[in-house]
Order: structure tokens, then sequence, then C-alpha cells
């Protein structure tokens, strides 16, 4: 089973390429995000740190932490941002490493990809066999995120202020999937990287 990492910057379209290999592809897919809410769920590992941290402010009164109360605690303090951050990262890091292990074992995928916003700067580099960097033109990206999630372009800007440059990207990354040009493009480049391997 090959480990692969998915990571480009905001609107390069790594949801569809995903989408693509999971309908194709004997393979499991982990969404970081994903990951990072269930961590957070009642009794799981990020729970009991998190209302330390930020107190029961933040509970919805079911007990499970409301999203909204906890943004709004921590993004008016980089501090409590950072903490939460040291929190859920390795928290996880580790469950995404775990997941890896137990599919090793079982042995019933060909490919188990995993997709996160900071594999590099989290250093992910060290847990997948190779990094796939979904590529696509900076205006091509802008266009895709104002039609399709209604961002402004002051949003699109910190955003993308705030993410690795290509450079960086392509640096650290062994295969590179070009999603300026239309799916059909990109599905061929796929299928020829994993082909390969298959």
């Amino acid at each position: 089973m090959k480990v692969i990492g998915i990571t480009g910057g905001v609107g390069a379209g790594k949801s569809e390429i995903l989408d693509y290999i999971s309908r194709n592809y004997n393979s499991r897919i982990i969404l970081a995000d994903e990951v990072a809410h269930q961590v957070k769920e009642p009794g799981e590992i990020c729970y009991k740190p998190l209302i330390e941290l930020l107190t029961e402010e933040i509970l919805n009164e079911d007990g499970s932490i409301n999203k909204q109360r906890m943004a709004e605690k921590i993004f008016s303090s980089e501090e409590l941002l950072a903490q939460v951050n040291e929190i859920i990262h390795p928290a996880v890091k580790d469950t995404i490493i775990k997941a890896i292990e137990e599919e090793r074992e079982s042995k019933i995928y060909d490919f188990l990809f995993i997709e996160a916003a900071l594999l590099i700067e989290a250093g992910y580099l060290e847990i997948v066999d190779e990094l796939w960097y979904i590529y696509a033109d900076e205006q091509i990206r802008r266009k895709r995120l104002k039609e399709s999630r209604n961002y402004s372009d002051e949003k699109i800007d910190s955003i993308m202020e705030s993410q690795l440059d290509e450079e960086e990207f392509r640096k650290h990354c062994k295969v590179v999937i070009d999603n300026s040009g239309s799916l059909a493009k990109s599905y061929e480049q796929i299928d020829r990287k994993l082909g390969d391997y298959l």
C-alpha cells in the first residue's frame, strides 16, 4: 500500500481530485479536517484539554463543542490559537499514523491518501511515501473561490498569503498534478501516475 499526501493552495481543486481517486481506485482517503473534528468529540483525545483551556463556555447543551463559539474565542487571541493548535495538530497526526499502521496490516487498499492544508509545515513528509502537489494557476483558483464559495478578493488574499508559495510546494512534492485545465486532463495525469504503481 502506497501512502500519498495531497496538498496544494486553496482553490486548486484537491476535493475533485480525491473524489475521482476514491471512485476509481482501491483507496482510502483521510481528510485531516475531518480527523480534527473527530478528535474534538466528547470522549475523544482533545475534548478535555480543549475545555480546560477554553472553559465550558464553548459547549453546546448536549456537551459537544460548539464550533462557532470556539472559533470566536480563539481567533481574538493568537496565544489561544497557538495553544489550541498544539492540542489538535499532534492528535490529528497521531490518529492518521495509527490509521496508516492499521491499513498496512489489513492489506485491503492499494493506496491511502491523506489530504491536509499543512502537510509540509506539520511534518507529514516523514509519514507519507510521497507528496503530490495539486497545482492550479492563481487566476483560476481565484475564479473558482469566487464562484464556488463566494469569497471576496480580500478573503482570498488573506488565505493565499497564509499558505506556502508555489516554489515551496514544488520543492517538497514528488508529483505535480496540473489542475488548471479540464478535469479530464487532470484525471489522465492521475491515471498515468497511479497506473505506474499498480
